[in-house]
């Protein structure tokens, strides 16, 4: 296979199926995402076979715990993915919504029209359940996607893309307009990045080292997040049950996500009744703490955290702890050393709640509430094509609205101008 044309016929195929998509009215991007759920749930036997094949070759490269967990199918990720497209097609569609109708002095009308963004193509690793996730959101944005998932859940993805090209069948739509690239050749990726005739935007998603290697290469525009360097801090106000529940539940939920919680932050008032308990149920759990001088004279268990603990993304039990003085100090410390994905303060103070929600600069801030709610399904976008912690059009879980543009548009009635 000659890669660089292989590549160019499916950007190509994406750019002529992106036009019949946008003018796709809402009715049939439902139905294909219907008729795709269908075919998920007819076909679980065969997924679970091809997801064994990419579990066994995984098992025996040695991938690590957490990378095997985000590459599992189970009947329940099944499920989950299936109530991922039903969600979405449940949802209003943005296409074609005009905004802000007003009347200009020269009597023209202006307004601004939604509208996709054109061929999305995505690079992620790991997880098969992002092929659906992502086809879902481009399908009803009215976006075509080429999607290149990691070769270690190469069977998986094809058993997915091939439910997903009977539902766009079925609903009378190309299959092209959802393409997963065939090869695990890694050269693919390199000329994705460079189809900028064919390509409107890339979302990268995997680890850091991906995600800079893309944005690095790429002559697409990219939305990214680099790490998932979440915090949970545990105010001075925090409710003693409330900090308890949230600060397991963020780190021990899942470990290799990337709103797991990877820094604990403890206000100094709190700390010598909550830290013994913490690092007693931590521990029950496997995680393996890294503390501050402070914190490990309250729970000697803990190993001595260095610099850079406090700016790493584990996606393992591992968690890096510190007492901090004030709020203040928590949120310095979040600036400076997160990642700006999610954060999170436990309080009972509105005042100080409101100051944490203002302060912290992050695409997600929660106030009493897990770190791992920071997700597109938990945030009722059906599913989510990544997180972006860029400042500029989407941030945060990019959903439906995410994958769309705006155009200016303008209704007269003869109107010229003088």
């Amino acid at each position: 296979m000659n890669i660089a044309e292989y590549m160019q016929k499916l950007g190509r195929q994406a750019r002529q199926a992106s036009r019949q998509l946008a003018a796709a009215t809402t009715a049939t991007k439902n139905k294909a995402l219907l008729a795709t759920a269908a075919e998920l749930d007819a076909r679980r036997d065969q997924l679970l076979q091809a997801n064994a094949l990419d579990m066994r070759a995984g098992a025996a490269k040695q991938l690590d715990a957490a990378l095997l967990d985000r590459l599992e199918l189970t009947p329940a990720r099944i499920d989950a993915m299936i109530e991922g497209l039903e969600q979405v097609a449940s949802l209003p569609d943005p296409v074609g919504a005009i905004t802000d109708m007003n009347y200009r002095p020269s009597g023209i009308q202006l307004g601004k029209m939604r509208v996709p963004l054109g061929v999305v193509g995505i690079i992620y690793e790991s997880r098969p359940n992002v092929t659906v996730d992502a086809a879902s959101l481009c399908l009803k944005s009215g976006n075509a996607a080429i999607l290149r998932g990691g070769s270690e859940a190469i069977n998986s993805n094809q058993a997915i893309a091939s439910c997903l090209a009977s539902g766009l069948e079925l609903a009378g739509l190309p299959a092209e307009a959802v393409q997963v690239v065939e090869t695990t050749d890694r050269e693919a990726v390199g000329e994705l990045i460079k189809l900028s005739e064919y390509v409107d935007v890339l979302v990268p998603r995997g680890g850091k080292g991906l995600i800079e290697r893309i944005s690095e290469g790429a002559r697409i525009p990219v939305i990214k997040h680099l790490d998932g360097v979440c915090h949970v801090y545990l105010d001075q106000e925090a409710d003693k049950d409330k900090a308890l529940a949230i600060a397991i539940n963020a780190k021990t939920h899942r470990y290799g996500t990337c709103n797991t919680m990877e820094t604990l932050l403890v206000h100094e008032s709190q700390a010598a009744s909550l830290l013994p308990l913490l690092a007693e149920a931590y521990i029950e759990k496997g995680v393996e703490l890294r503390g501050c001088s402070r914190s490990r004279l309250l729970a000697p268990a803990m190993q001595a955290a260095i610099d850079s603990d406090w700016t790493t993304e584990y996606l393992a039990p591992i968690l890096a702890v510190k007492i901090v003085d004030s709020l203040d100090d928590a949120i310095e410390h979040i600036n400076r050393y997160g990642s700006h994905h999610t954060d999170a303060i436990v309080t009972e103070n509105f005042t100080r709640a409101r100051r944490f929600l203002n302060e912290v600069d992050s695409s997600s801030v929660m106030v009493n509430a897990s770190t791992r709610f920071a997700d597109g399904f938990e945030y009722g976008l059906g599913a989510e094509i990544g997180i972006s912690t860029d400042k500029i059009h989407a941030r945060g879980p990019v959903g439906l609205e995410g994958l769309t543009s705006q155009k200016y548009v303008v209704l007269g009635n003869g109107h010229i101008r003088e």
